[in-house]
C-alpha cells in the first residue's frame, strides 16, 4: 500500500469524490475505520446485517475451502464467513480497516487480514475457491479490471458473490429512496460518523453506480459465466453471482 499522498492539515478530514483516487478513498476509509460498522447499522437501518447474511449464504461458504472476501473493511462480514471453517483472507486497502479487523477479530484462526488493491491482488492464480466483495467494488477506480482480477485468483469452477447497492426498479420506491439518501442521511451521518463528508462521498458513488443490468455485463465481459443477480429490499442492493469456467 502507496502513502497517502492527498495534501491534509491537523484537523482536516479525507473527502474522496468520483474520481476515487486510491490514496484518497483509502485515507477516507481509514479515518471512518473506528465506527464504520456502527454507522452502516444505523445509516442502513439495520439492514446491512441482513446484507450480510444473504451474501454468506450466496457464497455458501464449507470447511476445507478458501475464501477471499474483499473491501473487507473491519472484517464483519469475514467473520460470517469463517464461521463455516473455511479459510477465509479479509483484504482491503485502507490499512486503518485492516489494523481494526486485527485488533476486533485477530483470534479467530482461520481468518487472516491482508492490504490489497482490488486491481493488483497479491495473491496466485486460481488461488481461492470463491471471492466476494460487499459493497466495495464501486469505491475502485476500475471496477471492471477488479473483475477481471478477481476471475484470475479464482480456481476453475469456484464462484464469485458481488453485493453492491444498486437501482430499485419501482420508481415510487426510488423516489422514496432518493429523498432518505439526500435529506435524511447526510443529517443522520453528521450526528453519528467520525467524517460525515465521507458518507456525501458514498451516496454519491451510489448514485453514480450503474443498474443491476450493467454490472452483470461486465461481470460476463470479464469472463464469468453463469451470471445472475437477485434483488435485496426492492432493489437498494443487488447480489450478483457468477462461476469461473471450468
Amino acid at each position: 500500500m502507496t502513502e497517502h499522498t492527498g495534501e491534509t492539515t491537523a484537523g482536516d478530514t479525507h473527502r474522496a469524490d468520483l474520481g476515487k483516487d486510491p490514496d484518497r478513498v483509502s485515507g477516507m476509509f481509514d479515518e471512518v475505520a473506528p465506527a464504520y460498522d456502527r454507522t452502516n447499522t444505523v445509516l442502513s437501518l439495520g439492514n446491512d446485517r441482513l446484507w450480510r447474511r444473504a451474501n454468506t449464504r450466496a457464497v455458501a461458504p464449507r470447511p476445507g475451502q478458501r475464501i477471499l472476501d474483499l473491501a473487507a473493511g473491519t472484517g464483519a462480514s469475514s467473520v460470517s464467513l469463517a464461521r463455516s471453517g473455511a479459510e477465509v483472507v479479509a483484504a482491503d486497502f485502507s490499512p486503518g480497516m485492516i489494523a481494526e479487523g486485527r485488533r476486533r477479530h485477530g483470534d479467530i484462526a482461520n481468518l487472516s487480514f491482508a492490504e490489497a488493491d482490488a486491481t493488483a491482488l497479491p495473491f496466485a492464480d486460481g488461488e481461492f475457491d470463491a471471492v466476494t466483495i460487499s459493497f466495495g467494488l464501486r469505491n475502485v477506480n476500475d471496477p471492471k479490471k477488479a473483475l477481471a482480477e478477481m476471475l484470475r485468483v479464482t480456481a476453475p469452477g469456484g464462484r464469485i458473490v458481488v453485493c453492491e447497492f444498486s437501482h430499485p426498479p419501482s420508481a415510487a420506491f426510488a423516489g422514496l429512496y432518493g429523498f432518505y439518501n439526500n435529506r435524511i442521511l447526510p443529517v443522520v451521518a453528521k450526528a453519528v460518523s467520525s467524517n460525515a463528508d465521507a458518507y456525501d462521498y458514498l451516496n454519491e458513488s451510489i448514485r453514480d453506480w450503474p443498474d443491476q443490468a450493467t454490472l452483470a455485463s461486465w461481470m460476463r465481459d470479464a469472463g464469468w459465466t453463469d451470471v445472475a443477480h437477485r434483488n435485496l429490499t426492492f432493489g437498494i442492493v443487488a447480489l450478483h453471482r457468477a462461476r469461473k469456467p471450468s
